[in-house]
């Protein structure tokens, strides 16, 4: 009998050791069609020990874009960057571990490591008193950083922010919430990329309903850039570790001293927008509050125009007072 019970474990093993195998493999292979279909198309500089893939188009006044969970520098190049207008130095980041971007091994992922993070690349670019447009995720990194480095931003644009703390996931992102990095990776390498296919237009669904994502959203769209075991594993680590001082600047809104302004849309089916957004504003001084009716959470495509002015003004507010400071 225990020859059986142990014959029984060992084929047990030896069956999960072989599904293990083969969905790193599919994994793999997976990864591997990503990076043909989607490449590095920006350049490249090191920032704190990362590689940080960025693009930088325009001359002017600098605006520095940062995407959300998840995302890439794509969700703020298409449409918004392709659709901005001339007049101003356009740039976006994927951020360390995300997209094309690696992240050092000893990262946190916590907003205040993802501040100094930005703020040491808007000093490597050299780049003067940025306006940051922050989407999702990347609106608490941009207020981190304007609270932590307030000299070295000019104005926040914000799109669809994440501002306050809420102990309840949406339903889409809690297999992100992986505490332990060991169990993150093994996930990262077996199924989480094979998953994340399966369940796409679940999580498309959620991330921009009402509306649909455009048609060429996989591969003119940058999409499955996000089909690598890399990318999973800095996403869980943002999620992880965004939670952990959320609401440490949550408590520091009223600081605030330069133009703010936040659009959401009415419909967002990730972030509350009456929480993150009007509870928000009410705490900070000046702010210009813009609410999209019917929209999700991805205002930057479904109304560009709207969301291209919306940054201007916010934009032309801030640029204004640095230079009547200046002179």
């Amino acid at each position: 009998m225990l020859n059986v019970i142990v014959g029984f474990v060992v084929a047990l093993v030896v069956a999960g050791g072989m599904v293990a195998a083969y969905l790193a493999w599919k994994t793999r292979a997976l990864a591997r069609k990503a990076q043909r279909a989607v490449p590095p198309i920006g350049s490249f500089i090191t920032v704190n020990g990362n590689q940080i893939h960025y693009i930088d188009r325009g001359e002017g006044p600098p605006i520095l874009m940062v995407h959300g969970l998840g995302g890439t520098l794509h969700h703020l190049r298409r449409p918004l960057m392709d659709d901005f207008g001339d007049g101003y130095r356009l740039i976006a980041l994927d951020r360390a571990g995300s997209g094309y971007s690696t992240r050092t091994k000893d990262s946190t992922g916590t907003l205040k490591e993802q501040a100094s993070e930005l703020a040491a690349f808007i000093d490597v670019l050299k780049l003067e008193k940025p306006l940051l447009v922050g989407h999702s995720l990347g609106g608490a990194i941009a207020l981190a950083t304007a609270l932590d480095y307030p000299e070295k931003v000019s104005g926040l644009a914000l799109l669809s922010p994440l501002t306050r703390f809420d102990p309840n996931l949406p339903p889409q992102f809690k297999a992100l919430a992986i505490n332990s990095p060991v169990k993150r990776r093994l996930i990262a390498n077996t199924i989480a990329v094979p998953m994340s296919v399966k369940n796409a237009p679940i999580v498309l669904d959620a991330v921009f309903g009402p509306q649909q994502p455009p048609s060429d959203y996989a591969v003119a769209g940058g999409a499955m850039i996000g089909l690598r075991p890399e990318h999973f594993y800095a996403t869980s680590l943002d999620l992880v570790g965004s939670r952990r001082d959320l609401e440490r600047y949550e408590a520091r809104y009223e600081e605030l001293d330069i133009p703010v302004g936040i659009l959401f849309g009415t419909r967002d089916r990730i972030l509350d927008y009456e929480k993150n957004g009007i509870s928000t504003a009410e705490r900070i001084s000046g702010v210009e509050l813009e609410l999209v009716d019917g929209v999700g959470h991805m205002p930057q495509y479904a109304e560009t125009d709207r969301v291209v002015a919306f940054v201007r003004r916010i934009t032309e507010r801030a640029f204004t007072l640095v230079r009547n400071n200046a002179s």
